[in-house]
């Protein structure tokens, strides 16, 4: 929790305000027992009716003040809380967009959710808790053994001596926790991540008639979460009987000596009673704190976790030139090979590639070829492990990731739309974009069909385009990426869910449209890339081919076997 102390800032007031409260209230609730003893002794014992009507009225406005107090403590802790979680929340946020794409790989997606989601709340639960009641349980405990040395240093060695054995009981169990609640929130990550691909994968699932094999896989993990949440269970359950065993052992001999002391004339019924009193608020608040440690052991471990998040030294690129050295070669790649994080063969190996501005690249090959992992490279969206990516002549790790990314537009391989009306997901690729302007992407993109159809730039797209077929979400995407007029455009399979008819349109168009654009087409179709200007020929992340359709048919093997694979063979001309 203390590397995530600085989110308090702005918070300081509340987080004092509110445990200073609370201290009232509870000095307040320690001034009781001497009123109760008052009352038995002079009102019960002297049948002075007047004075115990007095007191009892007493007792009604420390109540009434001592509600407002409590009220007040919990509004200051409240706003802290959330504010505090809410400024980590943001800060959180940050840090994953701020994350490389292989940043985001090791992690996980169900582990950033989860520490975004349920760690956030238990630490927001564990703060308020915190400032509520962390000081005001001990702060009774020691101010009820005080009082009661007041009223009598014998009886009192009794409190002296059961609250360190309290202590030890409370925090020895939460220091065996703390490490037991980090694995229930892995588990937890664990659950998460089956759940979101079951939910993600719905009719893949049913399709393949696989609902029973994904039950028992999650059964597993959910055994698994359920016996390591017993384990803590069963040692935080400890905490209620052992404290109340050591609390009432107290009491009775307490009482076994308060009577004692009474017969000899030491002490009055009502210094007893105000006794047993203390002796049980002692109890109420360790009851409490016993709870408390329990919650705060989660947000201990949560904080831990979200804290680890927030310290990751992010892999992507920090350079800040917004400045190409050269306008005549668009990209460059020297022995490039990359390797993702915990591959033992790498993705890419030893691949060269020349791009010139206004140049129609196709890039093919089989599936797991490196297709996608080298057109990643452009944007720097993963690092070469060896060789250089150029882009106009700077390499791209010295580019400011937000400059190089605005030359390039993206059609990635999975169409992702986002909820919002057309003209809003369309303006990602230029906030400032006129109405004219995302038209003529549109109609570019063979989308204006779609756009008709669906009503207007203002039709509303669901979460995911779920209300648009696959060619639908292909066609908006690439007219997103056009919108930005990029000097670099990358088509990473965007056509799959296009008919052939549309995809030779939406080539025509590309090339008919004005300025010089670096285009790179990746597909598995070789109808897509034969009237590219240079092909490269990829397989098992080697550059097998490098030229123009008619001399790979008849010098790279790999790419005669997908022409006539889809083609059936012939003379190359298609």
């Amino acid at each position: 929790m203390t590397r995530l102390i600085r989110y308090l800032r702005g918070y300081i007031k509340e987080s004092v305000l509110g445990p200073l409260f609370k201290l009232c209230e509870a000095s307040l609730e320690l001034i009781v027992p001497l009123i109760i003893a008052a009352i038995v002794d002079r009102g019960i014992g002297g049948a002075d009716r007047p004075y115990i009507l007095r007191m009892c009225l007493l007792l009604v406005l420390m109540g009434g003040v001592g509600l407002a107090f409590s009220v007040t403590a919990q509004y200051f802790s409240a706003k802290a809380s959330v504010g505090f979680v809410s400024r980590v929340r943001s800060a959180l946020f940050s840090k994953v967009q701020s994350l490389s794409y292989s940043d985001i790989d090791r992690l996980g997606t169900g582990t950033v959710i989860t520490r975004m989601t349920a760690d956030a709340s238990r630490v927001q639960n564990g703060l308020n808790l915190t400032l509520r009641l962390l000081l005001r349980s001990p702060f009774v405990v020691f101010g009820a053994m005080i009082m009661a040395f007041t009223i009598d240093v014998k009886s009192a060695l009794t409190f002296a001596a059961v609250i360190p054995l309290l202590s030890l009981v409370v925090f020895g169990i939460m220091l065996i926790t703390m490490p037991m609640h980090k694995s229930v929130q892995r588990s937890t990550d664990g659950i998460l991540s089956t759940t979101r691909e079951n939910l993600e994968g719905a009719r893949v699932i049913r399709a393949f008639r696989r609902e029973n094999a994904e039950i028992l896989e999650f059964s597993e993990k959910n055994d698994t979460l359920t016996q390591v949440q017993k384990r803590v269970g069963r040692i935080s359950a400890l905490l209620n009987p052992l404290t109340y065993v050591l609390i009432n052992f107290a009491i009775l001999i307490l009482i076994d000596t308060g009577a004692v002391q009474v017969n000899l004339g030491n002490l009055s019924q009502g210094q007893v009673l105000a006794l047993y009193n203390y002796m049980s608020q002692i109890l109420v608040e360790l009851i409490k704190l016993a709870n408390l440690i329990i919650s705060i052991s989660k947000a201990l471990a949560s904080a831990s976790r979200i804290a680890d998040l927030l310290e990751i030294e992010s892999t992507e690129p920090s350079g800040t030139s917004c400045e190409p050295l050269s306008s005549e070669v668009a990209l460059e790649m020297s022995g490039v090979s990359v390797r993702y994080a915990g591959a033992r063969e790498p993705a890419l190996e030893g691949v060269s590639l020349s791009a010139l501005p206004g140049e129609t690249i196709g890039i093919i090959g089989g599936t797991g070829s490196g297709k996608s992992t080298l057109i990643n490279l452009i944007p720097a969206f993963y690092p070469a492990e060896r060789g250089e990516v150029r882009v106009f002549g700077r390499e791209v790790s010295e580019y400011n990731p937000a400059y190089l990314r605005g030359m390039i537009g993206i059609c990635p391989q999975r169409a992702v739309l986002f909820r919002g009306s057309i003209r809003d997901n369309l303006r990602w690729g230029n906030e400032s974009a006129s109405d004219e302007e995302l038209y003529e992407a549109i109609t570019t993109a063979q989308a204006l069909d779609v756009v008709n159809a669906k009503g207007g730039l203002d039709a509303m797209i669901e979460e995911g385009g779920r209300n648009l077929s696959g060619g639908q979400r292909q066609r908006l995407t690439i007219a997103r990426a056009l919108v930005g007029n990029p000097r670099i455009l990358i088509l990473d399979d965007a056509a799959s869910a296009l008919d052939f008819a549309t995809d030779a349109a939406l080539r025509r168009a590309i090339r008919d449209m004005r300025g010089e654009r670096t285009v790179f087409i990746v597909s598995q179709r070789a109808s897509s890339v034969m009237h590219a200007d240079k092909i490269l020929v990829l397989d098992d992340g080697a550059v097998v081919g490098y030229g123009q359709h008619d001399s790979l048919l008849l010098d790279c093997p790999v790419y005669r076997e997908i022409y006539e694979t889809q083609f059936g063979g012939g003379d190359g001309n298609g």
